[in-house]
């Protein structure tokens, strides 16, 4: 894990990796490794990019896309609200 962290400790604070390991992929998409090891084997995840013959790696950008892809909640029935008057109470602060 040394390795790891000394690689992404030299890009800038500002620049996310683009492409991340099997375990960050997983935390990504909010999912266990295991769980996102069945999401690739069904096609809602990506494969890995192959970096060397022992190196793998997941593109970001991908899994953005792959999750973009993925069903809507099957109890929700509508789009989610939740965030639609979070700016409301900062401006009634305001006034």
């Amino acid at each position: 894990m040394i390795g790891t962290m000394a690689r992404y400790d030299a890009l800038p604070p500002t620049l996310a990796p683009r492409l991340i390991s099997r375990e960050a992929a997983a935390a990504y998409v909010c999912v266990s490794p295991n769980t996102f090891d069945e999401m690739i084997k069904d096609g809602r995840m990506p494969g890995a990019k192959r970096l060397s013959d022992r190196r793998i790696a997941w593109d970001v950008r991908e899994l953005d896309a792959a999750v973009d892809r993925l069903p809507a909640s099957a109890g929700g029935g509508g789009t989610d609200e939740s965030w639609s008057d979070v700016d409301a109470s900062q401006a009634s602060a305001i006034r």
